[in-house]
């Protein structure tokens, strides 16, 4: 599970992540850190929408260029 300094981070610093839901990428969601609780995080899309996740995906930060 993602620990709350690694999104104050991400949020402070707004890094766009990747976060893996399942085996399959099109699955994945890719955003930035909003906010979050104990069991959730609050992802903002490219397209301004937000999705409500759960802390135990996978979050990894999206280096330039391959998304």
């Amino acid at each position: 599970m993602i620990t709350d300094e690694e999104l104050d981070r991400y949020r402070i610093e707004g890094t766009l992540l990747r976060v893996v839901r399942d085996d399959d990428p099109a699955n994945d969601v890719y955003g930035i850190v909003v906010a979050w609780d104990e069991r959730s995080v609050l992802i903002r899309k490219p397209n301004r929408k937000m999705v409500k996740l759960d802390r135990a995906y996978t979050y990894l930060p999206v280096q330039q260029g391959t998304q």
